[in-house]
This record gives structure tokens, sequence and C-alpha cells, in this order.
């Protein structure tokens, strides 16, 4: 998230789309409401009329996978009735930016992009770069009248989006669209904010980052960004999601979003090259030109005093992709099946019945040498080889279950989707014998680090040089447990050498005279000292940090995670003192933007930050920011020396309306999903994303995929309830939530039971070109038929939290979904497939 929970409160217009807050993030609803009864307005956007939608101002249906329509409808009726924030625009986001003059769109080529290679499905940026002068600065219209400035391309782009044309592809009704559209944009005014709450409803499709990015472009148009109330905010689905992708879980980052290296880069210099992004813009911080000492920082963290000036600090040991490799979890299973890996650790994961296409996911795992499992119940994942079309006697995978403890039983940080690091304490010892992870992962090591050893093996370097001060050292160098806290100070960081103060000169300028030698050094931070912000790390080895972004989280003040005052200065629910947030407990990100060029407010009534011109630093320096934790100390953009652009992880300090960055363009299209119900696409002739992966190219049974096949006309979609956490695992094991949730079941619209003969209560089959399962009809008007062109398209919906491990529960919806995901993450597309339906019986 952009902001937080409780910042929900703050909003005046709440839009609730691809998520569904009341019944998978209850708790959060609670600031919702809090909204609603100071006077907001609730919009809920969804194929089901949901909970959420139930407490909502107003409902709008839409056909699953049709998002980008109806938000491209939104992003053009702001502009062609100018309800965005022009000051806004103008100031903070690259509106004014010149594209060159080749540069070609989706309305002029077909559907497609300047720049597209048919036969590598992939697109060249370079058809989308920006102009630059003889100096390398991006040329630019303040005016914003250039034809090929970004804000005009954008306004011709999304012209196609009319309401008449956004209608027949959403099947949301005009009167509803322009309904939503009118009362979201409301917010564009200074005085207003808007919030976006999304979740898996956005990003499981093909066009999934586009989603985004497209909602992105809303908030920047109507200034919602950086301010309270407002901001992108994504509902994670499980309580530490931030916490785990933040620190590395994705095969492509390492911890705090450092990029993974790639084997052509051969050394520290090469990497930072190649990563660290520069500027001429002298009001950009740039702060990703810091890249170079947080790597550096990292590398000492983990490898500790081995890792020297002199070795790369230890570069050449860390683990590297080939150029391009994708390792992405639809890679890592397709590749699982055509025998590419001997084994598998299935950590705290049941993708037997998560993943997209969960037959191929089985059967991949039948083609394992071993597998380990780690999990609190025997699952879909660990007992594979006896589920149902798999005969044990021919499976060869050797499986191992470690038995692992609950969250309440081990002690250690969880990061909120709000990017909260809050430290919680065990409740109960583990039971039986169940381990916590982190022991689980000390023992593993040390026996590894044993084997490497022993027996030797390609690269041991990566793992035998790893620092590994955890806990108590016995004779023969093992740790028997791990002291959770200190992994926490590691992450953190700390002072390995005195860390001199030395004065930042810019290029050209001459530095001040040497101090006598007598002279006492000023120092950022002393030897042996934790480090106590992200700001004082050094390239030079001097510093270690496990995690730039959580630098400061446990420091000399104490584990500043386990705060719990409930002080509320500014009265927005920043509670400052509560927990720590990254970066730098800062709660609301990129919130300089939430005031004008002089530091005053938009919103002088819900202020998240406010400089005041006349507060006395101890330096003896003139002028703060008070409020939130600002995004950097430089003083207000109207000064013209020292000011910096707000949106500080971005090289040219602005936001992006034109991101040129994505695989698959640099505005959002719409396109259909890879399976859909429609022969052609009404926005134009490309029918879906040109820059998706076709798995089914290669020749795999497994990936079949159907579109506007008779035998599978209806649209299906996925979703959670209440009762059952992700797969299930460990809510199906609790008695009274599954008796409250007791199995499998498939929504459908009265109109659709009608049709196929079906009655509420029904045992009907639901299947796609990949497979079947059983499930009990819930026929509801909370489901209603969509007008799609020129047609009548139905839709069904079923929970993904069920398995066959579970006695008379059904299978996993995923059995149906196919293998196929977004142009830019990879993250399968779950919520829209086509399926057939019939009656048991």
């Amino acid at each position: 998230m952009t902001n937080h929970w409780i910042d929900f409160k703050n909003a005046d217009v709440i839009l609730i789309m691809g998520a569904n807050p009341a019944e998978n993030h209850p708790v959060s609803f609670r600031w919702i409401m809090k909204a609603k009864d100071a006077g907001a307005k609730i919009i809920c956007v969804d194929p089901r009329f949901t909970r959420s939608a139930a407490k909502a101002d107003l409902y709008a249906p839409l056909r699953s996978g049709t998002d980008i329509a109806f938000l491209g409808g939104m992003i053009n009726h702001i502009l062609r009735n100018k309800l965005y924030f022009d000051d806004y625009v103008k100031n903070y986001t690259n509106a004014a930016y010149l594209v060159n003059g080749e540069f070609r769109m989706p309305g002029e080529l077909n559907g497609l992009f300047s720049g597209y290679d048919p036969k590598k499905r992939s697109y060249n940026p370079k058809a989308w770069e920006f102009q630059k002068d003889a100096d390398d600065k991006v040329l630019k219209d303040p005016t914003l009248q250039h034809p090929a400035c970004v804000f005009q391309l954008l306004k011709k782009h999304y012209s196609r989006y009319t309401p008449e044309l956004v209608s027949r592809i959403t099947g949301t009704p005009q009167e509803k669209l322009v309904e939503v559209y009118q009362l979201y944009a409301s917010t564009g005014r200074p005085d207003r904010a808007g919030t976006s709450l999304y979740a898996m409803g956005w990003t499981q499709h093909t066009v999934g980052t586009q989603n985004i990015r497209a909602m992105s472009i809303i908030q920047l148009l109507l200034g919602n960004m950086g301010v309270a109330g407002g901001g992108i905010n994504a509902l994670r689905g499980e309580s530490n999601v931030q916490g785990s992708t933040d620190h590395g879980l994705l095969f492509h980052i390492l911890p705090g979003y450092l990029p993974v290296p790639s084997a052509d880069l051969g050394s520290l210099a090469a990497y930072n090259e190649k990563h660290t992004p520069k500027t001429k813009d002298p009001a950009s911080a740039n702060w990703w030109g810091n890249r170079p000492k947080y790597i550096a920082s990292y590398l000492k963290a983990i490898y500790g005093a081995k890792a020297t000036r002199e070795n790369d600090f230890g570069y050449p040991w860390l683990p590297k992709l080939d150029p391009g490799m994708n390792c992405s979890w639809l890679m890592i299973f397709d590749n699982m099946i055509r025998g590419k890996f001997k084994g598998f650790l299935a950590w705290g994961q049941n993708p037997a019945c998560s993943g997209a296409n969960s037959n191929k996911v089985r059967k991949a795992l039948a083609k394992l040498d071993w597998m380990v499992t780690v999990n609190l119940f025997d699952n879909e994942t660990a007992s594979f080889w006896k589920g149902p079309g798999m005969e044990p006697a021919k499976v060869a995978t050797e499986v191992f279950f470690l038995p692992a403890a609950a969250s309440f039983e081990k002690e250690g940080s969880l990061s909120n989707s709000g990017r909260w690091a809050q430290w919680r304490y065990a409740a109960v010892k583990p039971l039986g014998a169940s381990k916590p992870d982190a022991e689980i992962i000390n023992e593993l090591f040390f026996k590894l680090k044993a084997l490497y050893a022993k027996e030797g093996g390609a690269l041991p370097e990566q793992l035998v040089n790893l620092t590994w001060n955890y806990g108590f050292k016995r004779a023969d160098g093992t740790s028997k447990s791990v002291d959770i806290h200190a992994v926490a100070r590691e992450i953190n960081g700390s002072y390995l050498e005195d860390v001199e103060d030395k004065p930042k000169l810019k290029p050209g300028e001459t530095p001040p005279p040497a101090p006598p030698p007598w002279a006492p050094k000023k120092l950022l931070g002393k030897k042996g000292e934790l480090a106590d912000g992200f700001a004082k790390l050094q390239a030079d080895g001097s510093t270690s940090c496990g995690n730039w972004i959580y630098c400061q989280s446990y420091n000399e003040k104490g584990n500043l995670m386990a705060r719990r005052a409930k002080k509320d200065p500014t009265g927005l629910g920043l509670f400052p003192e509560w927990s720590w947030a990254w970066p730098v407990n800062r709660r609301i990100i990129y919130n300089r933007a939430s005031v004008d060029l002089d530091g005053k407010p938009f919103n002088l009534k819900k202020a998240v930050v406010y400089w005041n011109p006349t507060a006395v630093l101890p330096d003896g320096k003139v002028g703060k920011w008070e409020g939130d934790v600002p995004d950097g100390p430089w003083p207000p953009m109207s000064n013209a020396k020292e000011g910096r652009k707000p949106f500080i992880m971005r090289s040219d300090g602005v936001g992006a309306l034109f991101g040129p960055g994505l695989k698959d363009g640099p505005f959002p299209e719409h396109y259909e999903p890879l399976e859909c119900p429609v022969p052609e696409n009404l926005m134009s002739k490309q029918l879906v994303n040109p820059a998706v992966k076709i798995f089914a190219d290669a020749g795999l049974p497994e990936d079949a995929y159907a579109t506007c096949d008779v035998r599978f006309p209806y649209v299906g979609t996925t979703y959670r309830v209440t009762e059952h956490w992700q797969t299930g695992v460990m809510t199906r094991n609790t008695p009274w939530l599954l008796e409250l949730q007791p199995r499998q079941f498939c929504e459908m619209s009265v109109e659709l039971a009608k049709e196929k003969g079906i009655k509420n209560g029904d045992t009907v089959e639901v299947a796609s070109v990949r497979g079947a399962i059983e499930a009990v009809a819930v026929v509801t008007p909370r489901m209603k038929p969509f007008r799609v062109g020129d047609r009548t398209v139905h839709e069904i919906g079923l929970p993904w939290c069920f398995g066959w491990s579970t006695p008379g529960v059904g299978d996993a919806a995923n059995l149906l979904t196919p293998t196929v995901g977004d142009a830019n993450t990879m993250i399968p597309e779950t919520k829209a497939f086509m399926v057939g339906i019939k009656r048991k019986g």
C-alpha cells in the first residue's frame, strides 16, 4: 500500500474493485465504515453482488477480465470533462514530457503499440522513448498542448473508451458507468480524496500489472497520491505477504527490491552500472541512485568479514540468473513437468491446490526425485501421489514432511499491507515435534555446510561463506537454536567502522578546508552500533544491512517494531509510535505530493505534512516538515536550488502517466483474457495481450485453452470466503470453520440455472478444457447475466479453498484455470477463464 489500513477512514470516496474486503479483509472494513460514517461514499465494482457491495453506496457489475476497459472509460471521462487536478498534473506527473514523433498507439496500429515484433511476441521499448535535447534532458511542453506530449497522447488513447463501447465490453450498464465515473472523479478537487482498494481480482490476469497502472493514472490525474485518504492500496491476502516480498521472496529480487544479478554482470561495478538509474535533473532526488550503498551493505550482512573490497564484497558468490531467465511460478512447474528438476521444497505452500492448472502441477510433482514439504498439516501437495488420478505405485517421488509451528507458536515480525512491521511474541510452545521455520532453516544450513565440507560440490562459497551469527555457537561451530532478535538486528544493519559525516560535493564544487588532525571527527555512525537509517549506509563496506528499507526498525533505541503507543498527534490515524513502518516510519508514501510548491497542504484539514519555515533545527538551520515522516528533508519545490520533486523512487521525480518500462505498452490497453466468451476484441483487432507467453505453443496437452468453444460457454472466476484461508490447509482442519463452509460450491445466476435446469443445492459438474470438479449449485440473484456486444454472457464463481485431502469437500477450483500469466509479472490468470456446467444425476 502507498497508504495504510487506518487511512481508509480519511477518504471521501472509496473504490473497491478487484477485492472484497468485507469478507476477505473484515477487520479492515471497520475503517471503511468509519469513512462512511463521516460522509464518505463507497463504490463497489465486482462481477458478484458481494457483502462489500451490500455496504456500498453504489454498485456496478462488470465481466471478469474487463477492468482496463472500465478504468479507461473513467480516464476518458476525467479528461473529457476537465475533472483532473491541473496543478498536480502539471507539477507532479510526466504529463508535459514529449514522446518521440514516431510513436503510435493501438488506435492506429490495430491494437498494438509501436515497436512490436510478432515473431518474438515482444516490444522494443525504444519505440516509446521520450524526446531529448543535446544535453540528454527530456523535452517538455508545460502548456500540455503539444500533440506529442504525454497529456495529449493520453487523451487521444482513451478517447476511444466511450461509455457506449465500454458498456458493450464490460457488460456494465452505461448509466452505472457514468454514475461511478462522476462520483469518483469528484475527488479531483484539492479538498477531497479518493482511495483505491484492490486484491487478486486485479492482479491475476494477463493484464494484471496494467490494471493497477490504469488506476495509478486515475489517481495521478485526480491528485490522490501522497494524500490522506488516497493512494493505491493492495489488500494483501496474508498477514505477511508484504514482508515476504520485502525480504526477497520472488525470484527476481533480493531483500529491499534489489535486482537479482544476472550472469553477464561479472562484477559489482557492472551490476551497479546496469541497475543504478541516473538523472541530469537537479530537482530529482533519484533515490535509487543509492543502490550501490544498499547492495554493498547487503553483501556485508550476509558474508560478513569474508566480504572484502578485494573480492568485490563477495558479489561473485551471489547466485545469478542467466540473462533473461524467468523463474516465476508458472515457469517452475512448466520446467518441472519436463523433468528439469530433481527436487523441490514446498515451504508453507500448497501448489497442488493453489497453482493455476493444478492438474499440470500435480503431474509435475510426479516427475521429481524428491520433495520436501514444510507445513502444519497434511495437504494436497504433501500427498499428491495418492490423489485423484494418481497411481501411487508408479510415482517415484520421495516425499519428506517437516512439521512447522503456527504463527502464534513463534516469535518475530509481520509486515502488513500498510508496510507496518509489527513484532509478535510466541503465545504457546510449538506442538509436538513441530518447529518454527527459522529453526528448520538453521538445522538445514548447518547440515548442508557440513556436507559441503565433507563431500565438496559446485560453488560451495555461496553457502559456506555465509555469516550465521544468530545464536550461541557450540564447539563444533553450529548453533542449536536461532535468536530471532539477532536476525532482526542483522536486517536492520550496523556500522562496521566509524562512518564520518563528510560533506557532499556537487560536480565542480571545491571541497572545504580539511580540519586539523586533532579536531574530533564528526560521525554519522559509531563502529559496532546499530544503524539508525538507510541514509547513512555506505558503498565502501563500512556498513552492513540485510534489507535497506528495514534500516531503523531495530536500532540502538530498541525494537521499534514492538512499540505499542497510541499517540496520534495529527488525528489522521498515523499512530507513529505503534510498531514501525518502512521506510523510516513513513506512514504515507510520496507525502510531499500532498502539498503545493510552497509546502502548503492542498487539504488543510487533512494535512499529512506541511512546511514550517520558522522551525529551528539542531544545527541552526531554519525550516522543516511537520506531520508524517516526509519523503526527504529538502525544502518545498519553490526553493529552486534545494527543492526536490516528491516521487523520489523515480529517476525523474514525478508520477508516470506514461510508463515506458513495462513489457506490454506505456499505456494500459484493453485485451480479452486468454480464454474469453467473444470472438473478437470490441476495442481493436488484437484479441489478447500480445506480449504474454502462450504455453500451449510448446505442445503440452496440459496447456490447452479454449475460447468461444461451445463446450465451455461460460466465464468462470475464483475467490475466497471468510471461513477459509488460502487453500484451506489450516481452516479445513478446524472443525467449526469447516462446518460453517463445508464444501465446494458454484454460484450462478437465476437465469443461467433456469437455462440449464439446475436448482439450488443440486450437485453440478464444472469443467474446463483442462479438468472438471463437482460442486453444490448456489443459485443466487447476486450474479446476473451480462450483455456483451450483441450476446448474453453468463458468469459463474467458485471458491479456491477446497481440496481432495479433506474428505467430502470436493477438489480445487484451480483444476479449471489455465497456464498463462501477466506479461510483466507472470502472475497466473485465475480470475477469468471459460467453463461448461451441467447437473449431475
